[in-house]
C-alpha cells in the first residue's frame, strides 16, 4: 500500500460513533493526513459501522458494498467498528473489495495502518479539536455491564469502561475553547459513570458533573442522555437542579412499561420506582423535559402487556418518546426466548404507540408558548418573503434526535439568542427572534 495523503471517513449509527470518528480524525489529520468530501478521491475509504439492531446491520452493509463497488485501483478501503465485532468475516465474504477490518476501539491501529505516528502524536484533546455547530459530544464511558436480554452492545463494546475525569475536563475545556456552547454528555449508561473506577454505585455521574461545570463556567449547557432508570437518585436530581449550566432535561431509555416484560427483559422493572424519580424530578424542575425510548414486540409481549405500555407512557406524559420494533439479535438470550412476534404485528403496535406520542408531545410541546428561551442558532435563511429566519434548539432539544425550533429574525450560526415561542406544531416550536444586543448577550448566559 502506498504510503496514503488523503482519507474520507464514513460515519453510521449513534453519537457515540461520532466521538470515535473524532477521535480518529484527531489521529489521522495528526498524522498529515487531510480530508476529502469525495470518497472517489482518498487515497483511503474508512467506514466506523454500526451493528446494534438489525437495521443498522443493513445500512451498514450496504455502505460498505456501495463503497466497494465503487472503489477505485490503488485506493484502500477500511471497515471498523460495531459491526465488524460481530460479523467481521461476513463484511470480507460479502465485500471481498475489503482490503482491511477492525474491531472496536481499534482507532490507534487504523491510523498505524495508514502510517500515522501514532505515538508521538499522544491523541490528547487539545489537538486538532474541531466542533460542527453549537452543539458537541462528551463521551463520558463506554461499554455496559448490564444484562439487558435484548441488547448485544456488551459483547460488542466489552463492559463499563470510564473516562478519567483529569481527561474530560480538559477535553471538555478544549471543545468549548474550539465553539462548543453545550456539551452533550453520552454513553452507553452516562449514570453507571465511575463504578469500574471504584465509586459507589451512581454516585459519579452528580460528582463528574459538578467538575464539569465548573470546568467550562456558567455559559456552557450540560446536557445528559442514556441515562439508566434505577441510578436515577435523588443525589443525581438534586445536582441537575442546583448547577445552572445542566439543562433541565434528561434521557431515560425506559424500554417498556408493563413490569411482566421489564422483567423478560432484565431491565430495573418497579413502575412505582419510575414514577417516583418521575415526580422527584418535576419537583426539583417543573420545567423539565423528558425522553424516553420504548420497544414493541419484545418476545411473547401480550397485547394487554403492549396496552399496559401505551397506559404507562400516557399517564408520564414524556416530551420525547421513541418506540422501536424489537430487533432479534444472535447472542442475546432473548434471541432463543419463545414467542417471538410476527414483523407486521410489531409494526402494528409501534405505529399505534407513536400516533397516541404525537398527540401526548404535541400537548407537551405547548406548554412553552408564551415563553421567551435561549436558542442556540443551528442554521439561517430566508422566508418566503425574504426575510431572515433562524432555526435551532432550546433546553427542550437534544441534537439529532428531537424537534426544532424556527423562528423569525436575524443572528448568525453558533450564537445563543432570546426566543419568544408563539406557536407550537407537533414537535416543533415557532416563534420570534427578541431584543436587542443586551437581551442576546443576557440569553448567552441564561
Amino acid at each position: 500500500m502506498a504510503v496514503p495523503r488523503t482519507y474520507h471517513l464514513v460515519t453510521l449509527g449513534c453519537p457515540k460513533n461520532d466521538v470515535d470518528s473524532e477521535h480518529l480524525e484527531r489521529l489521522l489529520t495528526g498524522g498529515e493526513l487531510l480530508p476529502v468530501l469525495n470518497p472517489h478521491d482518498a487515497d483511503a475509504v474508512i467506514v466506523n459501522t454500526c451493528g446494534f439492531i438489525e437495521q443498522s446491520q443493513q445500512q451498514s452493509m450496504e455502505a460498505i458494498q456501495e463503497l466497494a463497488s465503487a472503489k477505485r485501483p490503488g485506493q484502500t478501503l477500511i471497515v471498523a467498528g460495531c459491526l465488524t465485532q460481530l460479523y467481521g468475516g461476513r463484511v470480507k465474504t460479502e465485500s471481498p473489495e475489503v482490503d482491511y477490518v477492525f474491531g472496536v476501539g481499534e482507532w490507534q491501529e487504523v491510523a498505524r495502518l495508514l502510517s500515522v505516528d501514532v505515538d508521538a502524536i499522544h491523541d490528547i484533546p487539545d489537538r486538532n479539536v474541531r466542533v460542527n455547530g453549537p452543539s458537541a459530544y462528551l463521551k463520558i464511558s463506554d461499554g455496559c455491564d448490564a444484562p439487558c436480554t435484548f441488547c448485544v452492545i456488551p459483547r460488542i463494546k466489552g463492559g463499563l469502561r470510564s473516562a478519567p475525569v483529569g481527561f474530560l475536563v480538559k477535553e471538555a475545556r478544549h471543545l468549548v475553547a474550539a465553539g462548543a456552547k453545550e456539551l452533550v454528555l453520552v454513553g452507553q449508561d452516562t449514570t453507571a459513570y465511575g463504578e469500574d473506577l471504584g465509586m459507589s454505585v451512581a454516585s459519579g455521574l452528580p460528582g463528574l458533573l459538578r467538575t464539569l461545570s465548573e470546568a467550562v463556567g456558567p455559559e456552557t449547557w450540560l446536557r445528559l442522555m442514556y441515562a439508566y432508570p434505577s441510578r436515577v437518585t435523588p443525589e443525581l436530581i438534586e445536582t441537575m437542579a442546583a448547577l445552572p449550566n445542566v439543562v433541565h432535561y434528561l434521557d431515560v431509555p425506559l424500554q417498556h412499561g408493563s413490569e411482566a416484560v421489564l422483567r423478560r427483559m432484565k431491565r430495573p422493572h418497579s413502575l412505582e420506582k419510575v414514577i417516583s424519580f418521575v415526580e422527584g424530578l418535576r419537583a426539583a424542575m417543573p420545567d423539565v423535559v423528558l425522553r424516553t425510548s420504548f420497544i414493541a414486540g419484545f418476545p411473547g409481549e401480550t397485547e394487554a402487556e403492549f396496552k399496559e405500555l401505551m397506559d404507562f407512557a400516557k399517564a408520564i406524559r414524556f416530551d420525547h418518546a421513541g418506540c422501536f420494533t424489537y430487533s432479534s439479535q444472535q447472542w442475546t438470550s432473548a434471541f432463543d426466548m419463545p414467542g417471538h412476534i410476527a414483523d407486521a404485528v410489531k409494526e402494528e403496535r409501534r405505529d399505534r404507540f407513536m400516533r397516541q406520542q404525537q398527540t401526548i408531545a404535541a400537548k407537551q410541546a405547548a406548554r412553552f408558548v408564551g415563553r421567551t428561551l435561549p436558542m442556540l442558532v443551528e442554521g439561517t435563511g430566508e422566508d418566503e418573503d425574504g426575510k431572515p429566519v433562524v432555526v435551532g434548539r432550546t433546553y427542550r432539544e437534544a441534537p439529532e434526535v428531537d424537534g426544532l425550533v424556527i423562528a423569525r429574525g436575524a443572528a448568525k450560526a453558533g450564537q445563543r439568542v432570546p426566543v419568544r415561542i408563539e406557536q407550537s406544531a407537533g414537535y416543533d416550536l415557532f416563534g420570534t427572534v427578541v431584543g436587542g444586543q443586551r437581551a442576546r448577550n443576557k440569553a448567552a448566559l441564561s
